[in-house]
């Protein structure tokens, strides 16, 4: 009997072993497949915080790149406003400057007109010049000296050109082609600047007035001829709308 129970005893140890094995083997994969598990989550976690942060540059980028085109639209926007802000200008300036022109241009026939009534006025581009032959102011020989004829056709002259504003005004001097150039040069600016200091007493500012002589040079009428030296013995006043020059444009109007 007791060989028997021994026996039993040691068959159910085998047993318990065995099943105690098994069991350990169990928990041992249990462990093993938690700690799996485990290292899944702990993988899948990072995925979804890299997903999650990626997710977020993703809409701060779209935000920014939205900042962006809406800067972008803005500024386009405000440069076609400007762009026919500045065509609007441009246009009405264009239209300002033809209508100064234009009012400029009548003034300038007017001008024109009313000079030539005292002596031969003709038009240039940028103004009008008058021609003071031996009919309208006379010198005596070698003398440059103005008679009392001269200063009452030129307080004609000055009255009518005080009343203008934004000109230059110009007093040229011509001699015949008797005698040197020098000689003629230094007589025809002695003329020229006595023209020109007589307008400027008689009110015009001399800050617009200027002379020059040019001698026998220039004549206006070719030929040696009493007439020919007549008509290029002469002053010639140009009145020059400043405001109207062009680039180019040589005076006295040739």
């Amino acid at each position: 009997m007791i060989v028997l129970a021994l026996v039993a005893i040691a068959v159910c140890a085998v047993v318990f072993v065995e099943r105690f094995d098994r069991l350990e083997e169990q928990i041992n994969h249990l462990a093993a497949q938690a700690e799996q598990t485990q290292r899944n989550a702990r993988q899948a976690s990072d995925a979804s915080q890299a997903a999650i942060r990626q997710s977020s540059q993703a809409q701060a980028s779209a935000q920014q790149a939205a900042v962006e085109r809406d800067q972008a639209q803005k500024a386009e926007a405000e440069s076609k406003q400007q762009a026919q802000a500045a065509q609007n200008q441009a246009a009405l300036a264009q239209q300002q400057a033809e209508q100064y022109r234009q009012q400029r241009e009548a003034e300038l026939n007017r001008l024109q007109q009313v000079l030539g009534q005292i002596a031969d006025t003709r038009r240039t581009a940028i103004g009008v010049i008058m021609t003071l032959g031996s009919n309208s102011i006379r010198f005596d020989f070698d003398k440059s000296d103005l008679r009392p004829e001269n200063r009452e056709i030129l307080s004609r002259i000055a009255g009518i050109l005080m009343t203008l504003t934004g000109y230059q005004i110009s007093v040229y001097g011509y001699t015949d082609d008797i005698g040197t150039q020098e000689y003629n040069l230094k007589l025809s600016d002695r003329r020229a600047q006595a023209v020109r200091d007589y307008l400027v007493k008689a009110g015009l500012d001399p800050k617009i007035m200027m002379w020059k002589g040019f001698g026998k040079s220039d004549p206006r009428v070719p030929g040696n001829s009493p007439a020919a030296r007549a008509a290029n013995r002469r002053v010639e006043i140009a009145i020059v709308d400043h405001r109207l020059q062009v680039q180019g444009v040589v005076l006295p109007g040739k």
